[in-house]
């Protein structure tokens, strides 16, 4: 139990700090609220990934409370910080970019959760942004700035809502892997259009 104690709060530590040196190198650091709210979207996915390592090792149930405990206002708070940084004017390409790669986190520690229960088949959803970026590295037409899409954003609202209701123990096993179904497609077709549009362009423009 020691053990697995500490490879869990490691791991969470570990996303914590991550986030920490992302603001903190960066030259608008601390540019207003919104970046407080972001790092505690952190703490928060950074403790669902210490429970997630306790049940992936045994000491927790792969479903709890306490999880969804930690999940829930993760996903739910990724609505303000958005919202606190336009309100208050400091919106941010950085911020942006880190509130991104911590919903993108967020998705990977949940999938990782939900895998023992509905199959590791789950995981595309945690791992599809990271495909997307490993495939920009070889593809330099996927590295160009995406236009705004109200699809793209519900899609990816929904993916986090799904994995989260997924995650409580009251939700038959059955229902739970046929809304992350659901869900992983939405996203596959959402980033399908995504490399569609991003290759269209590219050829445009020679």
């Amino acid at each position: 139990m020691a053990a697995s104690a500490h490879l869990a709060v490691l791991a969470g530590v570990g996303l914590v700090g991550a986030a920490a040196v992302a603001v903190g190198s960066r030259r608008d650091r601390w540019s207003g609220p919104a970046d407080r709210v972001t790092l505690g979207r952190t703490v928060l996915v950074g403790g669902s990934a210490t429970v997630v390592v306790l049940a992936l090792l045994g000491d927790l149930p792969p479903r709890s409370w306490w999880l969804l405990a930690l999940a829930a206002p993760a996903a739910l708070l990724d609505a303000v910080d958005g919202a606190v940084a336009r309100r208050t004017g400091t919106a941010t390409p950085a911020g942006a970019r880190l509130d991104m790669e911590v919903d993108a986190a967020l998705l990977l520690v949940l999938s990782v959760a939900l895998g023992p229960v509905v199959g590791w088949w789950v995981l595309g959803v945690g791992l599809m942004r990271y495909g997307f970026i490993l495939a920009g590295r070889l593809r330099p037409r996927l590295r160009q700035p995406l236009p705004y899409s109200l699809f793209r954003r519900a899609v990816a609202a929904a993916q986090a809502a799904v994995l989260v209701t997924a995650l409580a123990p009251v939700v038959p096993v059955p229902l739970a892997a046929g809304a992350c179904a659901a869900a992983l497609a939405l996203l596959a077709v959402s980033f399908g259009r995504d490399v569609a549009a991003l290759e269209r362009r590219g050829r445009a423009r020679g």
